[in-house]
């Protein structure tokens, strides 16, 4: 589909049409798209004078414009005031707006069809607004460390399925014509500190890891890339010669342009020299320290920054606005526009197929029209001093649908656990009683003799310019807040049928309240934004059976994990052992396994088929965006008949690990890696049929000696199943 066909979809989603799951995929248009865009950018840059080309590369200053970002406008060559605009999940500081999701809900899903159309529907709100960069998605942090502040903007803690994530977002989003920003890249991990410290990370565990989901955006033509606040290896990130003209400009092909993070820039010449492309907002957040601008055309002119690179940063800016098509009808500015169409549909969507059962004893659930039902906690009702009464959701007082901070927004509207229920309520004849407070005292009188009793605990985190309950963005540990298991203790102390549900931004630690008599239910209800409440009772009562996965693991203990926040500069000694890669090299045993996710029906795997054409050696192919071309080549495909054995219906997450041959230096490999899923929707007794492909970068690890992707040479382990532990069909490739 071309550009312009995905910018009629999004005029048809503005309009109010249908919506449907089904938004239409196009193969990235790569490197003959990129080039028409160059040569268009390289004829406008001929028009530019030296100052215009600087002022396209440097921001007007804090505070200075419509937007979170902006270029002035250049005449010469009739290009707009530039628009660049948080973010990750919708339109910040919009007021027509929808609060989609957070990233890593979306991922929690493992459905490529509602992260596609989410992404469309961001790129359609943002093109409605005039918006024309996007700062959004987001491909680090990883999520290394559980605690830290903004996993939760991103897609979840592996590196292949934050890849396919952030692919479908880049499309979606620049399928309605709007310029999709990368970030923040690269390895930026916490929150403590990451203005000065530097993450050092060697070379295979960059590329496996952090470089990985990146190499996806860059293979979907992402426009730009954000460099991040932190040093890498002790140069930071957005003057580093490595990372940004190495990496990401010479061995991914990236062909737009990098911006940085709001303040980020440290000089003048070592940033543009080695690979900068654009600064914002262009000075402090007190309007100073202004480091190119005038300062840029000094340097230029002294020769300190040679005229070319100028040039280069002019083109690529000027490329991604042509690859878009924002040359040709781009709606004028207005961050106020009414935009949101029917985009709350994916909303719910998301929010209620990224929900993960943990826990349902007995049958808890579904519920079945209960008699009496009590529901207990601060989280079970919107905040009551307004839904949007924190600025950048900074605090976590009410319901939970967001982490705080830049890539916030605010709600148009906010459904809670208790408004969805009171209503599901009434239509039942079901008496509901409601304490929302965490208070212990007389909860027992709430809850006794109901038939279910709901209680809601949280856990939030955020940017760490925001200070929420003595948490500087990161959290400072993984139990729930506001005493949430003594919560849960109380609450089941007085009723035997106790359900909890977590609405955190990421793992917590949860073995008291599994270890609380009473506690039949544990729902993972993520970060559901504004549809919070109607996505929890969807589930509740089976209107859809829960099919979402975890996409980082729930440990037993903290120091499971063998990662933390650090004060210092972060060494990465962990390597690529992160999270369940960590968790299977040290066999630790998890309280929830990475993939993990139960169901109201059953799932039933057989006949495994594996076909190969793989050729050991290293990738060779010309250099396109992402790579190598030869690695984006399927090289294998493994097959599997999945059948729903249960009396619902059902959606179930095949995933797929692969476990190198010992030619891959086995001691610095993980036992075993995510490199496929597949969602399948099935009908009480459906069968169908789960396809992997896998293309070479998949069966590849980083060769560090060589620099390069070698795919090795012997037998590959083939598991598939439910989760990361729960495998039901093995097989193996022979390279």
């Amino acid at each position: 589909m071309t550009l312009h066909a995905f910018a009629l979809l999004a005029a048809a989603v503005l309009a109010g049409a249908e919506p449907s799951c089904k938004v239409p995929r196009a193969e990235p248009s790569g490197s003959a798209a990129w080039a028409a865009a160059h040569a268009s950018a390289a004829a406008a840059v001929a028009k530019m004078s030296q100052q215009d080309k600087v002022n396209m590369v440097t921001g007007v200053g804090w505070d200075k414009g419509p937007c979170v970002g902006n270029t002035p406008a250049i005449g010469s060559i009739n290009y707009p005031q530039l628009c660049l605009q948080d973010g990750p999940l919708g339109i910040r500081f919009g007021t027509g707006i929808t609060a989609f999701t957070p990233g890593v809900q979306a991922a929690s899903t493992w459905d490529t069809e509602l992260i596609r159309q989410r992404g469309a529907y961001l790129g359609a709100e943002a093109k409605g607004c005039g918006i024309h960069v996007l700062l959004g998605p987001v491909a680090g942090a990883l999520g290394k460390i559980p605690q830290a502040g903004r996993n939760w903007e991103g897609f979840g803690a592996d590196p292949y399925l934050a890849g396919i994530a952030m692919a479908e977002t880049v499309e979606g989003i620049q399928g309605a014509g709007v310029q999709a920003c990368a970030k923040h890249y690269i390895v930026n991990e916490q929150e403590l500190n990451r203005e000065t410290m530097s993450s050092n990370v060697d070379d295979r565990t960059m590329h496996e890891l952090y470089l990985w989901p990146f190499a996806d955006a860059v293979h979907s033509n992402v426009a730009s890339v954000m460099c991040s606040y932190n040093k890498i290896n002790g140069t930071w990130a957005c003057e580093n010669d490595h990372v940004q003209n190495g990496l990401l400009k010479k061995e991914l092909g990236f062909q737009g342009y990098v911006v940085t993070d709001w303040n980020a820039q440290h000089s003048t010449n070592a940033a543009a020299i080695n690979g900068l492309d654009m600064t914002m907002p262009g000075s402090d957040y007190n309007g100073r320290n202004v480091l190119w601008g005038p300062q840029l055309n000094n340097a230029v002119n002294g020769g300190q920054v040679p005229k070319s690179r100028l040039d280069d940063m002019a083109k690529r800016i000027l490329a991604s606005w042509y690859l878009l098509g924002q040359n040709s009808g781009y709606p004028g500015i207005n961050i106020r526009a009414n935009v949101q169409g029917n985009h709350k549909e994916n909303v719910r969507a998301v929010a209620r197929d990224g929900i993960v059962l943990l826990k349902n004893d007995g049958g808890m659930l579904p519920l079945k029209k209960p008699a009496k039902m009590a529901l207990v906690g601060s989280a079970a009702v919107v905040n009551p001093q307004g839904m949007n009464a924190c600025v950048d959701k900074g605090c976590n007082t009410g319901a939970l649908g967001m982490g705080w901070g830049s890539g916030s927004v605010n709600y148009p509207y906010f459904v809670a656990p208790y408004d969805a229920l009171k209503t599901r309520a009434q239509s039942d004849g079901t008496t509901l009683s409601l304490q929302s407070s965490d208070s212990t005292n007389g909860v027992a009188n709430v809850v006794s003799g109901a038939d279910a009793a709901i209680v809601v605990i949280t856990a939030d985190s955020g940017e760490g310019y925001i200070t929420v309950e003595g948490n500087v963005g990161d959290r400072q540990n993984l139990e729930p807040w506001h005493n949430g298991n003594q919560l849960v203790q109380a609450v089941a102390a007085a009723n035997k049928n106790t359900i909890v549900v977590v609405h955190s931004v990421g793992p917590v630690i949860l073995e008291t309240i599994l270890a609380t008599p009473g506690v039949r239910a544990v729902v993972w209800a993520g970060l559901p934004s504004q549809e919070n409440g109607n996505a929890l009772v969807d589930i509740l009562y089976g209107l859809t059976s829960p099919s979402g996965k975890l996409v980082y693991t729930i440990a037993k203990r903290a120091e499971d994990y063998g990662t933390a926040v650090v004060r210092g500069d972060d060494n990465f000694s962990e390597g690529l052992f992160v999270d369940y890669r960590h968790f299977d090299k040290a066999n630790i045993e998890p309280r929830y396994e990475f993939g993990f996710g139960l169901s109201y029906t059953n799932f039933t795997y057989a006949a495994i088929t594996i076909t190969s054409t793989a050729t050991s050696g290293p990738a060779t192919g010309a250099t396109i965006p992402g790579g190598a071309a030869d690695l984006w080549e399927d090289v294998a495909t493994v097959t599997a008949v999945i059948t729903n054995s249960g009396s619902v219906a059902g959606a179930e997450v095949a995933q797929l690990y692969l476990t190198l041959p010992s030619s891959s230096a086995p001691s610095a490999t993980p036992p075993k890696q995510l490199r496929g899923f597949a969602k399948l929707k099935l009908a009480a007794g459906a069968r169908g049929t789960a396809t992997f492909n896998l293309r070479r970068r998949d069966l590849s690890y980083w060769d560090s000696a060589r620099q390069q992707w070698v795919v090795p040479a012997g037998r590959f382990g083939v598991s598939v199943g439910a989760s990361s532990r729960d495998v039901r069909l093995t097989g193996s490739i022979e390279v």
